[in-house]
């Protein structure tokens, strides 16, 4: 089977090519992504704990589901078919934001990508891909903020960055939606 592969961009996220997405994260070049928050009617966020065989970030909780887009697939496409795939749910995806971070991991590996982080809303509970998610929760914003200063450790390097940058505008994504429901 064939490595799944990255898109490479440049600083404006314009794609520059394609690169196996292990060779991608050895040379910390920069990659397109996406990260994706699941909500719930009571403006609690759906995490995932990564499954333990991951080959970084093992067993660290972090958003809903985050992947790699493929050549020709839009950001919401990809935020769907892997929402599907790890969580086993459908639902819509609204793109919030995108920024550009890099994370160096213990194992030599860095992520340096272009994140599109998007943010759709769902009551059920997942069907999880047991290879790809060990456990989920649900947790609002302001709980995930405290246990995330007192146990750092326990979170994925770009969660963290995402939810320290843009605490505000998910709180203020929260207001929005609790004011249409």
């Amino acid at each position: 089977m064939k490595e799944e592969e990255v898109i490479l961009v440049d600083q404006n996220d314009q794609p520059r090519g394609t690169m196996p997405k292990m060779e991608a994260h050895e040379k910390a070049e920069l990659h397109r992504a996406f990260s994706v928050f699941v909500l719930n009617n009571r403006n609690e966020i759906m995490l995932q704990q990564r499954a333990a065989h991951k080959y970084h970030s093992p067993l660290l909780w972090t958003n809903t589901c985050c992947s790699h887009q493929r050549v020709g697939e839009s950001n919401i496409e990809a935020g769907k078919r892997r929402l599907k795939e790890e969580m086993g749910f459908d639902t819509e995806l609204k793109e919030l934001f995108s920024f550009i971070y890099k994370a160096p991991f213990d194992n030599g590996l860095t992520e340096h990508e272009y994140d599109h982080v998007m943010i759709g809303y769902y009551n059920d509970q997942p069907n999880i891909n047991k290879q790809e998610v060990a456990d989920w929760k649900w947790r609002t914003p302001k709980e995930v903020k405290l246990d995330m200063e007192e146990n750092p450790e326990l979170y994925t390097a770009w969660f963290k960055i995402i939810f320290e940058k843009f605490y505000q505008h998910l709180i203020d994504n929260l207001v929005e939606n609790e004011s249409k429901g």
